[in-house]
């Protein structure tokens, strides 16, 4: 799509902020006004905007991408969005551990993975059964309710980042960890990546594997600044 617009403004709407493109309020795809809670985020919204070119690129708009379907998709649909997230509370990458026959790399998850495990259980009192291998193991049921609880608190612009950030990640715990600002991506990127970098420092780099997770890690990223700017 070519731009059609010259000028990007913010205004207040009611307890929103709204997004204009030459002083006419903008629509999500299923005509929602593009509005938002927090200034500092429909301010950053309307810069990827004004930062498009002769051409709009929606790959290029991370945090419009996720205000609509916060408005689009969580708004009308919330249940189903909550589950989706919640599910991970059962299948969490970080409770998966190598097979006996790699003690190297079961030890060096547990050196990097056990931190972050153990702060979920203080925080939330709940508890985990680690797997060692591919086999499916159901975590407690408890544990499940009361995560599940935890992401139905949610509003729904954090749960639209947290639906990418589980996404991305394979991590509730993780993403959990970002809602209470426990760690930063920074952090938490190369530990949901952890089985692929141990492999790259056994065998060496794959270029494409490296290219993709570049690619992941800018759209974790994003999912982050959204969260973060939709609450300051």
């Amino acid at each position: 799509m070519k731009r059609f617009y010259k000028t990007v403004s913010v205004s207040p709407a009611g307890d929103a902020f709204a997004i204009a493109l030459d002083g006419r309020p903008m629509k999500t795809p299923q005509r929602n006004p593009l509005a938002v809670p927090q200034p500092a985020l429909a301010d950053a919204i309307a810069a990827e905007w004004m930062a498009q070119g002769e051409d709009i690129i929606p790959a290029s708009m991370p945090l419009t991408g996720l205000a609509q379907g916060a408005l689009d998709q969580v708004d009308s649909d919330r249940d189903r969005i909550v589950g989706r997230i919640a599910a991970f509370a059962d299948s969490d990458m970080l409770y998966y551990r190598a097979d006996d026959s790699q003690q190297a790399l079961i030890d060096y998850q547990a050196q990097h993975w056990d931190p972050l495990l153990d702060w979920a259980r203080q925080r939330y009192d709940v508890g985990f059964n680690l797997i060692h291998g591919i086999r499916y193991e159901a975590q407690p049921a408890e544990t499940i309710a009361r995560l599940t609880n935890v992401v139905e608190a949610q509003d729904g612009f954090a749960l639209a980042a947290m639906l990418s950030l589980v996404g991305l990640s394979g991590s509730l715990v993780a993403t959990l960890a970002l809602v209470e600002k426990i760690h930063d991506t920074e952090t938490l990127w190369p530990l949901v990546n952890l089985e692929e970098l141990w492999q790259e420092e056994q065998w060496g780099q794959d270029d494409q594997a490296v290219a993709a997770r570049n690619v992941k890690k800018a759209e974790f990223e994003a999912a982050a600044r959204f969260l973060e700017l939709a609450r300051t």
